[in-house]
């Protein structure tokens, strides 16, 4: 299985970024998709969720309102469009992958497969 993140960068804040993971390796509708993030010196954190078929998404309550989780499961990729960044959201971005059909499961422990991660870098 593999999981490639791509589309992170530097942006001012108040700025938008779209983070994209595609699959590979694995029946890509079978599975829900997480976002977490690492931030320097601090653990890693969800972000998002969203369900096998893309029905039902859960957010963090920092990020709520201002990014959206998304997928296409003919392309096998996971979007994170994030806007109105804020300093605070500079981190690592990671994608996961994981079979439970429970979305609430939303510690790093609950996914089994991981991407290498996308720097995003939020100036003010």
């Amino acid at each position: 299985v593999q999981l490639q993140a791509s589309g992170g960068g530097l942006v001012q804040a108040g700025g938008s970024l779209r983070l994209s993971c595609a699959a590979s390796g694995l029946i890509f509708s079978l599975y829900r998709m997480g976002w977490f993030r690492q931030a320097p010196g601090k653990e890693r954190e969800f972000v998002a969720t969203i369900s096998r078929t893309g029905g039902s998404t859960r957010y963090t309550d920092s990020v709520k309102g201002r990014f959206t989780i998304s997928r296409d499961n003919a392309k096998n990729t996971v979007y994170l469009e994030m806007n109105s960044l804020e300093p605070e959201d500079t981190a690592v971005y990671y994608c996961a992958a994981d079979r439970s059909l429970i979305l609430s499961q939303l510690s790093p422990n609950d996914y089994d497969y991981w991407g290498q991660g996308t720097l995003v870098t939020v100036s003010s």
